[in-house]
């Protein structure tokens, strides 16, 4: 017999934390738990309004399907019932724990990976702080958001001299400013620029050479729509909340490794829950961004464990798996 619930959560941010799209407080989630005898297994996911996500639809949508999946269908049947995002999400990671926790199927061992630590779109001067506090981590990840960007890099990079750096521009960039702006940060050394044209509206990447490689984020979900995408992008950045859930998000990453694209693997701001199920895309990753918890005012019981050199470990069983 499957019982299953879905709870909202709330956590704090340690401070505020601003992309090109505005600022945040708090990070607000969504928890499915899903009880088959003995096991409980929870998945988390992060509602993103850019994708027209909001806590309460996310929960709707998983409310209507509770009598579905309390009749006992597969991971493998969710794709008839959910769109990829956030509620999928959830239920996916839910269930692959139920599986985990059973013994009914099995995941490769995870090893400790590397994380970038993102540092909020802020002043340049704030940035340089920032940076400054963080120069001993071996990847910072730069947020981004048009006007004032070249004193950001600038700042990043005379706070942290050492780190490789990689920047998300969350669509804020435009074709006239794509150019100077990505010279700028490759001069800075920058390794990777993520998402700098909003999606729709990044045609003019595949006719316009750079010196360093580009990634998609928000113009990348699912398999569906992966080969269009060559051309114009080098790196994917495969996120659970989009892809809806660990089950795509592996066949996302397998699809793309065959067509030549390179992998990162990223997040929401959210708890180790959310970032566990990610440990295993992130397996092989060139890039690798899970650091939701270290944003956060405090993280849940068994959390994840963060080092000091910038790697976070394997999840124990009592968090997930």
């Amino acid at each position: 017999m499957r019982h299953v619930s879905v709870h909202e959560e709330r956590w704090r941010l340690d401070r505020p934390f601003a992309i090109s799209r505005g600022a945040r407080t708090h990070a607000e989630a969504i928890v499915v738990e899903i009880t088959e005898g003995a096991i409980v297994g929870r998945g988390e996911a992060i509602p993103y309004a850019r994708y027209g996500e909001s806590l309460e639809g996310v929960g709707a949508q998983i409310r209507a399907v509770i009598p579905v999946l309390e009749r006992g269908i597969s991971r493998q049947d969710l794709p008839g019932q959910l769109p990829p995002g956030a509620a999928r999400n959830a239920v996916d990671c839910a269930l692959w724990d139920v599986e985990l926790k059973a013994g009914t199927v099995h995941l490769p061992p995870v090893q400790p990976v590397i994380t970038a630590l993102t540092l909020s779109l802020d002043t340049p001067e704030a940035m340089h702080a920032a940076a400054l506090a963080a120069a001993d981590r071996p990847l910072i990840k730069i947020k981004l958001g048009g006007a004032g960007d070249l004193e950001r890099l600038k700042a990043v990079r005379e706070g942290a001299p050492k780190a490789r750096l990689i920047v998300d521009a969350n669509e804020a960039w435009t074709p006239e400013t794509l150019v100077p702006l990505a010279q700028a940060a490759a001069d800075v050394g920058v390794y990777m620029i993520e998402q700098p044209l909003p999606a729709g509206a990044d045609e003019v990447l595949a006719d316009v050479a750079l010196p360093l490689p580009i990634g998609a984020d928000e113009s990348v979900h699912t398999r569906e729509g992966l080969s269009s995408l060559r051309a114009k992008y080098d790196f994917i950045n495969i996120k659970l909340d989009k892809t809806g859930g660990l089950t795509e998000a592996i066949a996302l990453r397998d699809a793309a490794e065959a067509m030549g694209f390179r992998i990162m693997v990223g997040c929401m701001l959210g708890t180790s829950l959310a970032m566990a199920p990610a440990l295993w895309v992130a397996q092989g990753a060139e890039l690798v961004d899970l650091d939701g918890p270290l944003l956060l005012g405090m993280d849940r019981p068994h959390a994840l464990h963060y080092g000091a050199d910038g790697s976070v470990s394997p999840p124990t069983r009592a968090l997930w798996g």
